[in-house]
């Protein structure tokens, strides 16, 4: 099976729940970032320029899992920042593994051998670490020379002592996808379990301060087809954890209407509203972003801010939750998910 089969029944029996509840909206993923902190200053990050007031702050573990409670989501992915650095990472990691929910820790993976006795592996728990192309192009994304080597040492670190590991690789508009291609290829002698492709996305905190670097980088929605039908032979090539249905959505085969309000995001000034990209409020509680933001206004063709966006966080959500489905897809996803 591509996931564990806890995440697959787990995520399964919960939307099947919320369906007959007959639930409108309701969170698959909750993106939690405790701290935006981190020990790289990467190109492409949005987080350490849009915080920096707020940098040097952090969420208590307690807020934390009061956040995971208030969600009610069956994913948490733990990001940033850099979360090895959170002082409590240990003790929030089993606070929610306690609460029966499936983590993805989102890590640069410098760390991880470091920290690696602070977990013990189980099939709830993933390192998700960011990789963006071979040891050249990603310590000059990362804008330091070294880091892919210490990540590299940390996956193998993390597989020899039996945890799950998957990476996320982030599409620039300079990225070679035959490089994609190698790198997957050794990662995948490595034992990586999974892989996530992205595009990058032009977050406003990095477009304001830098509109000229920023269109350098980050992809328009038609870029981003073309980039992803360049990819088109990893698709079957590599474990890939990009549903099909999203990957159809980047190739520009298909529609999806964004359903960011499935993958809120909690950070330490609240919960981030709209999504993970655009800032317009922060709201004290899950529910006050849920029912008090105004989603008809967001989206492609509605906010000029949302015109080149594909983010998985809203858009793959979209295609597991069956939004604008098609006959065939749910055959479609299960066969992927049985792969």
């Amino acid at each position: 099976m591509r996931f564990p089969l806890s995440l697959t029944t787990d995520m399964a029996g919960y939307m099947i729940k919320k369906k007959l509840q007959r639930k409108q909206r309701f969170p698959l993923v909750l993106m939690l970032e405790p701290l935006h902190a981190c020990n790289l200053t990467c190109t492409g990050c949005g987080r350490i320029r849009e915080y920096e007031s707020t940098i040097k702050e952090k969420l208590s573990v307690d807020e934390c899992l009061e956040s995971v409670d208030q969600a009610g989501a069956p994913i948490v992915s733990i990001c940033g920042g850099e979360p090895l650095i959170y002082p409590q990472i240990g003790e929030l990691v089993r606070g929610i593994l306690k609460k029966r929910k499936h983590i993805y820790l989102c890590t640069n993976g410098m760390f991880i051998t470091k920290k690696l006795n602070q977990f013990k592996p189980t099939s709830r728990f993933f390192f998700n670490v960011h990789v963006d192309g071979l040891e050249k192009t990603h310590d000059l994304m990362v804008e330091r020379k070294g880091v892919f080597a210490a990540a590299v040492e940390g996956i193998k670190a993390a597989k020899k002592a039996g945890f799950m590991v998957c990476t996320n690789t982030t599409v620039y508009k300079e990225t070679d996808m035959a490089e994609i291609d190698a790198l997957y290829g050794y990662l995948t002698e490595l034992g990586v379990d999974g892989f996530m492709l992205s595009p990058a996305y032009g977050y406003a905190a990095v477009c304001s301060t830098n509109p000229d670097g920023a269109a350098e980088i980050f992809l328009t929605r038609e870029q981003i087809k073309q980039k992803f039908n360049e990819a088109q032979g990893l698709f079957k090539k590599y474990a890939m954890n990009t549903s099909p249905v999203y990957l159809e959505f980047l190739q520009g085969k298909r529609d999806l209407t964004c359903a960011a309000w499935a993958s809120p995001t909690r950070n330490v000034k609240g919960w981030k509203g709209p999504c993970y990209l655009i800032t317009d409020e922060h709201h004290l509680t899950f529910s006050d972003l849920l029912h008090n933001t105004e989603w008809e206004n967001y989206g492609y063709g509605k906010d000029p801010r949302c015109e080149h966006c594909m983010m998985h966080s809203g858009y793959e959500v979209a295609a597991a939750l069956g939004v604008n489905a098609r006959l065939g897809d749910s055959l479609k996803m299960l066969r992927w998910q049985l792969t």
